[in-house]
């Protein structure tokens, strides 16, 4: 998973800080583009390709076979798929085995000064640092709707942390999960990552690093692997985001429609992991929520990435931007790889609801920021479930 990416922000946010942010594809206004069709699965687990899916590789001069064959590794600019309509991820099976799975990681970037512009708007003293929990194995009794998010990028392979989160288009069958822009599309100087897929209670058992070295595929992710056969992110941040500084962070935010690797029982995510939380959009003000629940697994120092952790604290605000909106803040020593992961409050109907996900945070682990979700957020949470609404 990526680490939080490095940023560095005016005196009063405090010095050098480590931000993580990468995009996905709607556009403000058609929240991703026009619609395709993406593959589907038969009974006896085989995925299928859709004839209009195979035309569209083939605009962008892809060849499935070839692609599956490697030339997913081809980093080219000219023919990195880039916007909301362009999203393309075939299934590629068994690609993400136990030894990609553990070793996938997102590399630390320098920052400099002034690679943000400041806190113009309204922010709170940073937060005492909140020592992250451990979650108690095995971790689907505590949080089902968590896990993690594995994708390819130039640097090699990396992973988020993720949500399984409720469709209203499919109630009780949602195949929903909400991570982190930055954890889909690289921003403004690139395009989608590839390989994209989710593993509910990744390494459920908690076994240590060293006790997966000998780790099966059924360890690693006992719920199986989902893969991503559709994305959406904010048109912010595929325009304004980047691996360093706070450029989109308000806007960091992506769903991800996923389907089983293979075969699945017919079953959804939800129904397979036995939960999905609510999305709550237009939260209360920081000043007015009691408490935040910030889930992940962080992997750079002194963590490994392969445990799961959580941090609880009442928020504060953060504003990088005053044209932008403000930012959730919490205390909390998550690192890297934390990125993406769920941010739980109560909800208007009392019950616990996602309200935002890691973006940003310092290079000394002190604090974590996450978007406040508002109307585009929405549109594409609604836009995702619109698309598969049925399905």
């Amino acid at each position: 998973m990526r680490p939080i990416r490095p940023l560095l922000a005016a005196a009063s946010v405090a010095a050098a800080l480590a931000l993580t942010a990468t995009a996905c594809g709607p556009s403000e206004d058609n929240a991703g583009g026009e619609p395709t069709a993406s593959a589907s699965q038969t009974s006896d687990g085989k995925i299928t390709i859709p004839d209009d899916l195979k035309d569209r590789l083939k605009e962008h001069g892809i060849d499935l076979d070839k692609w599956r064959n490697g030339e997913w590794k081809n980093w080219d600019k000219d023919t990195w798929l880039r916007e909301a309509k362009d999203y393309v991820n075939p299934i590629i099976e068994d690609l993400w085995d136990p030894d990609r799975m553990r070793d996938a990681e997102q590399p630390e970037r320098p920052v400099e000064d002034g690679d943000v512009d400041g806190d113009e708007g309204v922010t709170d003293p940073t937060p005492e640092p909140v020592e992250a929990q451990a979650v108690k194995a095995p971790f689907h009794d505590n949080v089902p709707e968590a896990g993690k998010v594995l994708f390819d990028g130039p640097q090699g392979s990396m992973v988020c942390s993720a949500t399984v989160v409720k469709d209203p288009a499919n109630p009780g069958k949602s195949n929903l999960v909400w991570t982190a822009g930055h954890c889909v599309h690289a921003g403004k100087d690139g395009g989608w990552y590839r390989n994209i897929a989710f593993v509910p209670s990744y390494n459920d058992s908690g076994k240590t690093g060293a006790a997966l070295e000998n780790a099966t595929r059924e360890d690693m992710a006992p719920y199986g692997v989902w893969w991503g056969d559709w994305a959406q992110t904010s048109e912010q941040w595929i325009s304004q985001g980047a691996a360093t500084g706070g450029q989109g962070a308000p806007y960091d935010y992506a769903v991800i429609h996923v389907t089983p690797e293979k075969g699945g029982n017919g079953k959804s995510l939800e129904e397979t992991v036995g939960s999905a939380l609510p999305v709550e959009f237009a939260a209360p003000a920081a000043p007015e929520i009691a408490k935040m629940e910030a889930t992940g697994y962080p992997a750079a120092p002194p963590f490994d990435g392969q445990q799961m952790f959580q941090c609880a604290d009442k928020p504060g605000r953060l504003s990088l931007d005053a044209a932008q909106p403000t930012m959730y803040r919490i205390g909390c020593t998550m690192t890297g790889g934390s990125s993406g992961g769920g941010w739980v409050a109560q909800g208007k109907d009392g019950k616990p609801a996602l309200v935002s996900n890691t973006s940003i945070g310092p290079v000394t682990a002190g604090w974590l920021a996450g978007p406040r979700l508002g109307d585009e957020a929405k549109g594409i949470y609604e836009a995702v479930s619109k698309k598969f609404a049925g399905q």
